[in-house]
């Protein structure tokens, strides 16, 4: 079981269970940007793992996770515009 993470597919089967998360959600009308805001982050974040876990450079694993920050909260951003009462 250790190639599994060894090899980055862990990564592999996490990213995959996210993109049929989005098609899911996309047949059933959310929309590009909610998915982006939704997912997106989610999906850095694993990208940087999947390097931290393969041995990649220190800039393959950083620059994923540091996007992923400002991604998630534009996602918060547009959700308490969306829906003021819910904080």
């Amino acid at each position: 079981m250790s190639w599994l993470f060894e090899s980055g597919h862990a990564a592999d089967v996490i990213l995959a269970v996210l993109a049929i998360e989005a098609v899911w959600l996309r047949m059933r009308g959310w929309s590009w940007a909610a998915l982006a805001g939704l997912l997106g982050p989610a999906a850095l974040i694993v990208v940087g793992l999947r390097g931290a876990l393969t041995g990649a450079p220190w800039w393959e694993v950083a620059v994923p996770l540091a996007l992923s920050l400002p991604l998630h909260l534009v996602d918060v951003r547009l959700r308490e515009n969306a829906d003021p009462g819910a904080g």
